[in-house]
């Protein structure tokens, strides 16, 4: 059932209307257990658009294996994805920048607080990002080192490449996922992909692991989803490489490649001189699970992430 959650005045007789797409079974007790999966809070991030239709599609072919609740939310912000914008258009915000919102604050403030408050009795949120333009990103859930006790064993049934636990001091309090988790609202926050594309891999296998976390909660009926281990990264094993140089950037290896310490993993060239200004080398053995996309680099430009330690 479409439900809409938000519908807020616009200039010229429009309305901002956000919606999801609640789906539940035939008979409620209202005991059921619910989960919850949002996505699209940056207008460039598509992936998950794709896995919101592919699990819509499944429940609603198996309607008889559905026992709790499941609530989509596609499009947090729905005008950011309609002009291709990663903040919110007009506003020129983050809408990841401003949860849980106020009641006494701005409509995109308002906006943040009604969408909390829908959410709100959850037994999980499934938080779905893609990487911007510029990095393409392993499939991967990030979790602060505070929420790792309660987060972990469901972020390991997800179907990720990587679990990527990091210091809570990176997390910025005003994001979705942290607000959710700050009011018992278990959250995994989901990356993966490159922006304003579908990287379709990511989507099937990220579709999985969320029935699968669906099956250990009670909500989905299914005897075997098979899953693959994912690399468990903290701060000490995750190496980041910047440009130390403005240049274009031309790439030696691929996305997910296995690397050896001193392995060439680019070039930033001069395309005046025909010069390169930089030879990037790997600084330690490991998987590169973030790498540059976007060729263009300044000094500074993060242009890989590397799980040191991860074997071939």
């Amino acid at each position: 059932m479409v439900k809409t959650v938000v519908c807020v005045g616009l200039p010229i007789d429009e309305k901002l209307f956000i919606q999801k797409n609640r789906l539940a079974p035939e008979s409620v007790t209202g005991k059921e257990k619910r989960i919850t999966i949002v996505t699209g809070t940056h207008g460039d991030e598509l992936d998950g658009q794709y896995v919101c239709y592919q699990l819509i599609n499944k429940i609603n072919q198996n309607q008889g294996k559905l026992k709790g609740i499941v609530d989509v939310y596609p499009a947090l912000n729905p005008l950011g994805i309609d002009s291709v914008s990663r903040g919110i258009p007009m506003f020129e915000l983050d809408m990841n920048r401003i949860f849980p919102g106020s009641r006494d604050a701005a409509m995109t403030e308002n906006v943040a607080a009604d969408i909390i408050e829908d959410i709100m009795g959850s037994d999980l949120c499934v938080d779905i990002h893609s990487s911007n333009v510029f990095l393409k990103e392993t499939l991967q859930v990030r979790i602060s080192n505070e929420n790792e006790k309660k987060l972990l064993p469901y972020a390991k049934l997800l179907n990720t490449n990587l679990i990527w636990i990091h210091e809570s001091v990176t997390v910025l309090e005003a994001t979705l996922g942290h607000s959710l988790n700050s009011m018992r609202v278990p959250t995994l926050v989901v990356e993966m992909g490159v922006g304003m594309r579908i990287t379709k891999e990511y989507g099937d296998h990220l579709v999985d692991g969320i029935f699968r976390l669906m099956v250990e909660l009670g909500i989905w009926e299914e005897e075997s989803i098979p899953i693959k281990a994912p690399i468990i990264a903290t701060k000490d094993e995750v190496k980041v490489i910047h440009a130390q140089h403005a240049g274009v950037f031309v790439k030696e290896i691929e996305h997910n490649d296995w690397i050896r310490e001193g392995e060439i993993i680019g070039n930033i060239i001069n395309g005046l001189t025909g010069e390169i200004e930089e030879v990037i080398t790997a600084p330690s053995d490991g998987i590169v699970f973030t790498l540059r996309e976007y060729p263009i680099v300044y000094t500074g430009s993060l242009i890989a992430r590397i799980v040191g330690g991860a074997t071939k």
